[in-house]
């Protein structure tokens, strides 16, 4: 087992660390409490590769691997969850989704300016009343001739209002539940398409969550990705690229409530001697360290999966579930170390709290992936889709592959 960065993933990481601490942090408070977007910062992610991050220089992007991937998003949530969500919905939502599943014409006009960081890409699939049942969707888009008539709704999208396009899902066949939709590449500016912001959000003020909303939109049949009814399967395949960069990005939230904690303890005074030196801030710090370490492995095995052309949805539910929900902990420890401090906004403590809430909810819920991984378990799903193969640390698997599947309800994985 080889745990080395190569030369190449750990100038990424100090370049990135660099970025974050000279244009991310100096302003994230305050970008905070304005819930200003900063656009500038976008830019600078584009100069650095990081919006074509994975994607093949072919084609646009550095063509760098997934650990690359995982440490360049658990640096930038170190500064601002904003800024790693843009990773996650621009590159592993829509960018791969794209790779995969696109035309040479669709990855002409779309992948490339969107790996280049030359245009901005969103993934609208979360309904008013269809999130974990993505079968419930009620957006519709009926043939006519060489167009697509798209209708409907979509919200808690990140960046809607910003992005120049977005993955669209909507049912071709509605009576066929989820093997009935199909996906569509959709612009902003076309007629019929229009975008809201989200106010009044716990967190993530300094980013952009809106709606989409579609009247008769006239979609050429060519922006349509896959075949008619592959939606569904093309979602799933995004989902399993975004929540990977949710677990690593949780990483760095992790990482900066362990720094500022351990920093203000060591500094911190009471009763003639540093808080640190008391057992209780001790036991708060060391189940920081348990949780980063832990939600890490758990990032870099299913990245190793990942690199090796794994299929890896178990994986990376595990990740994403475990280290989301530490990243969730961590914060509130890190506001009990920092005690009244932590509670204020000029320390920037309670916004990595705000900010780690949301990612609990979206990309599967926390009970979403629970759910997946007693059924993997179970035997009621087969072991990530395919002949029972799992990450080679896993040593129960084989025993559960021979398990006849059994009929499960679909989930969003």
């Amino acid at each position: 087992m080889d745990f080395a960065l190569t030369d190449e993933q750990r100038l990424l990481q100090d370049t990135v660390r660099a970025f974050v601490d000279e244009r991310i942090l100096p302003n994230a408070v305050e970008n905070d409490a304005n819930h200003h977007l900063d656009l500038d910062v976008i830019e600078g992610m584009a100069e650095l590769g990081l919006l074509g991050i994975v994607v093949p220089e072919e084609y646009g992007g550095a063509g760098l691997d997934f650990v690359a991937e995982a440490l360049a998003c658990e640096e930038i949530e170190r500064g601002e969850a904003a800024f790693r969500t843009l990773i996650s919905v621009h590159v592993g939502l829509n960018s791969l989704a794209l790779l995969r599943y696109g035309t040479e014409d669709q990855k002409q006009r779309y992948l490339v300016p969107q790996a280049r960081g030359e245009r901005l890409g969103c993934f609208g699939l979360t309904e008013p009343g269809a999130g974990s049942d993505v079968a419930a969707m009620r957006s519709t888009a009926r043939r006519e001739g060489g167009v697509y008539l798209l209708n409907g709704q979509k919200n808690w999208i990140s960046y809607a209002s910003v992005a120049d396009h977005e993955l669209v899902f909507a049912k071709t066949d509605p009576a066929a539940r989820h093997r009935g939709i199909t996906a569509f590449v959709v612009e902003r500016e076309w007629p019929g398409v229009t975008t809201r912001d989200i106010p009044n959000k716990l967190g993530i003020w300094a980013g952009s969550t809106g709606e989409l909303f579609f009247e008769n939109v006239e979609v050429p049949a060519e922006n349509r990705l896959g075949d008619e009814g592959q939606g569904f399967e093309i979602a799933m395949y995004g989902l399993d690229q975004g929540r990977f960069t949710v677990a690593a990005g949780a990483c760095g939230v992790i990482r900066a409530c362990l720094e500022r904690s351990v920093a203000y303890a060591r500094e911190r005074e009471t009763f003639g001697q540093a808080i640190g030196r008391y057992q209780f801030v001790q036991d708060m710090l060391a189940e920081i360290v348990l949780g980063y370490e832990t939600s890490k492995l758990l990032v870099m095995q299913a990245a190793w999966m990942k690199n090796e052309g794994l299929r890896n949805t178990r994986e990376t539910s595990l990740a994403k579930w475990h280290a989301t929900e530490s990243a969730f902990r961590a914060a509130h420890l890190a506001i009990q170390v920092h005690g009244s401090y932590g509670y204020a906004g000029e320390y920037g403590v309670e916004r990595y709290f705000r900010n780690a809430r949301a990612p609990i909810i979206y990309e599967g819920t926390t009970e979403i992936h629970k759910l997946m991984q007693a059924e993997h378990a179970l035997g009621y799903r087969e072991l990530n889709g395919r002949d029972g193969a799992v990450s080679p640390l896993a040593s129960w698997a084989p025993a559960l592959a021979p398990v006849q599947r059994r009929d499960a309800v679909v989930t969003g994985g």
